[in-house]
């Protein structure tokens, strides 16, 4: 698996489609209602990547294995904190016709090579609860729990009834 920086037009296809999978997954959360999500999520990648491909500490690429092609995409932003260098993973995708292949562990194997070569010393996430399969790759990983917020849905049944 190679990391390929995007050109103009692939990054305006990731960001149109990352965008709209954050919104869902927010909703999916429970996070953000149905008609903020977007407007929300637009919000949030113009935090990420005010620049887009030429926000500094920004590196967006194409996932591109050597009998397949692009299978998928990676960002992940680089800034300095109290810790030391770190990258943040903000989103991968290995499109779904190439799940199930090991490109999801070479991503992430990948990803930390690249991460050393920046000279970073620690890559964090973040990953949605109902988010199994990615869960399971980055516990299998080596990625440790460091926050975990857990929410129970409750009606109340004098509401429902009356």
């Amino acid at each position: 698996m190679e990391l390929l920086p995007m050109n103009a037009e692939q990054f305006a296809s990731f960001r149109s489609r990352s965008i709209a999978d954050f919104a869902e997954e927010k909703i999916e959360a429970g996070t953000w209602a149905p008609e903020e999500a977007l407007e929300r999520a637009e919000e949030s990648y113009k935090r990420y990547l005010p620049e887009g491909l030429d926000t500094p500490g920004a590196y967006v690429y194409n996932l591109v294995h050597s009998v397949d092609g692009i299978v998928g995409y990676i960002w992940f932003n680089v800034t300095e904190n109290r810790r030391g260098k770190e990258a943040f993973l903000l989103d991968i995708v290995v499109e779904e016709a190439h799940r199930g292949k090991g490109y999801g562990t070479e991503t992430m194997e990948v990803l930390e090579k690249t991460a050393q070569s920046l000279d970073v010393d620690r890559i964090g996430l973040h990953v949605f609860g109902h988010n199994e399969r990615a869960s399971s790759l980055y516990r299998k990983m080596g990625y440790e729990v460091t926050d975990l917020t857990m929410y129970k849905e409750i009606k109340n049944k004098d509401k429902d009834q009356g």
